[in-house]
């Protein structure tokens, strides 16, 4: 494995994930009044301000451990088709696993894990790309 491309990889990814996470919102505005209906469920912009640095901690070590799976189920093609595919891969294991699964545990409705579900899925595609764009093997496969 090529661990300076890894760390390339995992830094690009997370400011990538960043930076949609951050349009989505702002592109979004609906998105953003859902959460807010669940005040019991979600943190206000306050508290999810004061909670940030550790979210961002915990976003960049998920995102890195993707770029090590990356690495280890990379099949030599193309880092735009390898990072596309792998991203959607994620972001269909990621609606499953954290989207549906709060909607079946949390109480809230279906237009916020229709939203989500969109949001994160891109989210989630976009940063399978940008990890496929920049994590190149040791020989340059």
């Amino acid at each position: 494995m090529n661990l300076l491309r890894l760390a390339l990889a995992s830094l690009g990814a997370f400011l990538a994930y960043m930076v949609i996470g951050g349009l989505a919102f702002g592109l979004i505005p609906s998105l953003k009044a859902e959460f807010l209906k669940y005040p019991a469920i979600y943190r206000d912009q306050q508290g999810q301000a004061s909670h940030m640095p550790l979210g961002m901690a915990g976003m960049l070590v998920s995102i890195l451990a993707l770029a090590v799976l990356y690495a280890l189920v990379y099949q030599g093609g193309s880092g735009l088709v390898e990072g596309l595919r792998f991203g959607a891969l994620v972001g269909v294991f990621f609606s499953g696993s954290f989207v549906i699964h709060n909607y079946a545990n949390l109480n809230i409705g279906g237009k916020i894990t229709v939203q989500q579900g969109i949001a994160y899925f891109v989210e989630w595609v976009v940063v399978g790309l940008v990890i496929g764009l920049i994590y190149k093997p040791l020989g340059g496969r």
